[in-house]
């Protein structure tokens, strides 16, 4: 914290005080080189994680929608809700770590699918045909070929 009189950056903490809500943190502070006296208020500052939609739009980030689509894919599947939270916490990862704090509804798709691929060749597939609208069997036939050649 740098003193608002003379600019130094050591201080000491004489008192600390939570507000009635716990909100805001006071702090009355103490400069190491002037000995002034100043307060600084502390509160968590809370950003919100975004999802860009395709057609541009911008909406919160919710990891239950999320996990609630992985839960549809692995239904009557032998994948437990551990490790489709994994995934959940794999995609809030990559996003927090982020410096916009937003990221593409494609992004999280293919995240989502790599690691669906892995778990669950089926859960995977039933993903794949909702997240990628096929608009024909062949399509479907395609995705389908190309994840039976990989496994080979």
């Amino acid at each position: 914290m740098k003193c608002p009189f003379c600019a130094h950056l050591g201080d000491k903490v004489v008192d600390s005080r939570e507000s009635k809500e716990g909100e805001v943190i006071r702090r009355r502070r103490e400069c190491l080189d002037c000995g002034r006296r100043f307060t600084s208020y502390e509160r968590i500052d809370e950003i919100p994680y975004m999802v860009v939609k395709k057609d541009g739009t911008r909406e919160r980030f919710e990891r239950q929608k999320l996990v609630s689509g992985l839960l549809k894919a692995c239904e009557k599947r032998p994948v437990s809700v551990g490790a489709l939270e994994g995934v959940a916490d794999r995609v809030e990862g990559i996003l927090q770590e982020r410096p916009e704090k937003e990221m593409s509804t494609q992004e999280v798709g293919a995240v989502v699918m790599d690691e669906l691929r892995k778990l669950d060749k089926v859960a995977y597939v039933r993903f794949a045909s909702v997240y990628r609208h096929f608009r024909d069997l062949g399509e479907f036939m395609t995705e389908l070929k190309d994840l039976l050649n990989a496994k080979e």
